[in-house]
């Protein structure tokens, strides 16, 4: 695979990137399937268009601020760089904190149990980030060490492991299996702990791939979050699915 041009179009001179234009169609898509699955959460789909108001800037502060604190070398002396979102340099794992607090917020306002809006949004999240990962493909940016498997993406004439894609693909089979699991939930907050558990273990092993992760001394600090998000929700798994049963 042969990167393309990061720029869509242009608009009066200004460069629209496909990067931009994947992370806005994955969070649409997020946000119009939540809305649609509301009601089965005893969820007033309303509100959910609410949560989209505050949690998209959140989101993609939270995931900017992640990665610019943790490139300050870089940043320190380029402040005009930081504002400059169009050409990558999102940490989801800064979005998704970003973004649980706020929701944590909106949900304390509208007296919504956040366990009950975890399982109803993070199927859609999974989506989202499957979508939003092609745009790393289009900023040939987020790949991993070389290899000579056909599906190498390649780069300055060099083929490198598509982790984007590895991701992609992981995060849209996680979509569909939590849609299935929700049919099933037994207990509030299954389905959201169940994403944090299961994007942690591929996002850990994928993260080992990558050439350009955010490092803390020698570790890949999405590794250290990703053991981090395992080892919590792991934990709540377990005391809420003992709980539910004591209940019954």
């Amino acid at each position: 695979m042969i990167a393309p041009n990061p720029v869509a179009f242009s608009i009066f001179g200004v460069d629209i990137m496909w990067y931009g234009i994947l992370i806005a169609i994955g969070f649409v898509l997020a946000i119009y399937i939540s809305y649609l699955r509301a009601d089965k959460f005893g969820i007033n789909p309303d509100y959910i268009l609410d949560f989209a108001i505050v949690l998209l800037p959140a989101s993609i502060i939270g995931a900017r601020l992640y990665y610019v604190i943790f490139k300050w070398d870089y940043y320190q002396g380029n402040f005009s760089e930081i504002i400059n979102i169009r050409n990558g340099g999102l940490a989801i794992h800064g979005g998704l904190i970003c973004g649980i607090l706020a929701g944590a917020f909106i949900c304390k306002y509208r007296k919504i149990n956040i366990m009950n809006l975890g399982d109803l949004v993070f199927p859609s999240v999974a989506l989202a980030q499957a979508i939003g990962r092609w745009g790393n493909f289009f900023n040939s940016e987020a790949h991993g060490i070389q290899t000579n498997l056909p599906i190498a993406v390649i780069i300055d004439g060099q083929r490198y492991h598509p982790t984007f894609l590895y991701e992609s693909l992981f995060c849209f089979c996680l979509f569909i299996f939590l849609i299935i699991m929700s049919k099933r939930r037994n207990f509030m907050g299954q389905i959201a702990l169940l994403y944090g558990m299961l994007y942690s273990v591929e996002r850990y092993f994928v993260e080992g791939l990558r050439t350009d992760s955010l490092m803390l001394g020698n570790f890949r600090i999405a590794q250290l979050m990703s053991l981090a998000a395992i080892l919590v929700c792991s934990t709540l798994y377990i005391v809420l699915k003992n709980k539910n049963v004591r209940d019954r």
